[in-house]
């Protein structure tokens, strides 16, 4: 029988939220994670509220719907509003009811900007990599740190000199006038942009265009591929390198030494000795472009220099969604403290969406976990120099028999480990993984929800 054609709806509806959202839907492991981290927050979020007065938006539903534009790539916080007054998917994450009313764009706004002072967005990264099920994911010992520009909110011809003067003459009329600046030198000492004083010209390399634009930067374990620490700097020649140490340090306080890799950016002797200083070895990469590097045979000559100088290229991944999937290729703020607070939240969604499939528990729904069945780091700190070794494999936990003699062998040599057809790095189990379907791609993981 053919059902008919109806366009009047029901007048009450007894569906619950929780019912319409499927039991293995990757949102509900990321809303556990993400509700159990709020909760760590309650005092810092309580500390910036006023006891009395109207109530604002809850902190809570604040967070949990500024991480939907990042995972979904909602453009701008109009169409987050729009998309939250009908889609109940989008209500049942942020806790809002299906006869709630959505907050105005402005209000949404105005409220996001009270997170700026108790810096929020750093604590909120804190506190998901702080969770069990997420922390025994990462790596305490093995680290890569890395940069990558963020344009500006800001155009060239808002690039003006200070003073006001030589400015070059403007041709045509409305407030998007011609101008010409063939010739004409600018510079960050005598020039800022009216429309955000806070970004800096600066070109990625010889040959490249110069743009108004900030400098990200994170810092990634080598276990997972998380981003355990994310700041925004202006542009500069030396950002990279001072926000490199700024976010190691708070990992090298051990007694045992630490590794951190980066590209050749960072083959500075200025940079490495800080870093030895620390208790970290600088797996750097060597820049041998007519000049001396700083990192010799004391450290390439280990096995882990390599594994580092492999996996370090991952945190390019974090990059790459942080700045397609979550929008942050050019940000929509101004200021400093904006767009390094829109960055880092953007990293935290990145954890979320990364480790959604291996932090499920038994009520969020069905799925296999890498974190059960990933081994172990075939490289380890050495006891002696800090530096990485070859440990027994997991094919070898036991040593094997000789087919010939029936004795135990005794175990490979590092040349060995390397060669074998059976060694597992973190790179191979990564990429095995993904074959077998138990994590998606990184650029696609905002899509598949």
């Amino acid at each position: 029988m053919r059902g008919g054609d109806d366009r009047s709806g029901e007048l009450f509806s007894y569906v619950d939220l929780e019912k319409r959202v499927r039991a293995d839907h990757p949102l509900r492991s990321i809303r556990s994670i993400v509700n159990e981290a709020l909760a760590a927050l309650e005092r810092d979020l309580a500390a910036l509220y006023a006891p009395v007065g109207r109530p604002s938006i809850p902190p809570e539903k604040l967070l949990r719907a500024m991480l939907l534009p990042a995972l979904y790539s909602i453009p701008s916080e109009r169409q987050l509003m729009e998309r939250l007054d009908y889609d109940l998917l989008f209500r049942w994450f942020v806790g809002l009811g299906v006869d709630d009313a959505v907050w105005d764009h402005s209000t949404f706004s105005k409220n996001r900007d009270r997170l700026l002072a108790g810096d929020i967005a750093a604590k909120f990264l804190a506190a998901v990599l702080g969770q069990p099920r997420v922390k025994r994911l990462l790596s305490s010992e093995h680290f890569s740190v890395d940069g990558t520009l963020i344009e500006a909110w800001a155009s060239m011809k808002s690039f003006k000199p200070r003073d006001g003067s030589n400015e070059p003459p403007a041709t045509g009329g409305g407030r998007n006038a011609e101008a010409d600046f063939h010739g004409k030198k600018r510079s960050n000492e005598t020039h800022a942009s009216a429309t955000d004083p806070d970004a800096r010209l600066y070109r990625k390399g010889p040959g490249k265009e110069a743009k108004l634009c900030f400098i990200g930067h994170g810092l990634m374990e080598n276990r997972s591929g998380l981003v355990v620490d994310a700041v925004l700097t202006e542009a500069d020649g030396h950002a990279e390198r001072v926000a490199a140490l700024h976010v190691i340090e708070p990992h090298a306080d051990r007694p045992r030494p630490i590794t951190l890799g980066g590209d050749k950016g960072f083959d500075s002797a200025d940079f490495v000795n800080e870093l030895r200083s620390m208790n970290v070895i600088p797996h750097v990469a060597q820049n041998t472009s007519n000049r001396r590097s700083a990192i010799d045979g004391r450290t390439t000559r280990h096995p882990g220099y390599a594994v580092s100088q492999r996996i370090r290229k991952r945190i390019e991944e974090a990059f790459g969604w942080i700045k397609t999937v979550a929008g942050q290729r050019k940000t929509r703020f101004r200021g400093v403290a904006r767009v390094g607070f829109a960055f880092t939240f953007a990293a935290a969604a990145y954890n979320l969406s990364g480790c959604q499939s291996c932090c499920r528990r038994p009520g969020d729904g069905q799925g296999s976990c890498l974190a059960r069945g990933r081994e172990r780091s075939p490289l380890q700190p050495d006891d002696r120099d800090g530096h990485l070794r070859p440990t027994t494999s997991p094919t070898w936990s036991k040593k094997p028999k000789s087919p010939s003699t029936g004795r135990k062998t005794k175990p490979p040599s590092a040349t060995e480990f390397l060669q074998h057809p059976s060694r597992r790095s973190w790179s191979l189990v990564y990429r095995r993984e993904r074959r077998r379907g138990r994590r998606a791609p990184p650029y696609t993981l905002g899509y598949g929800f």
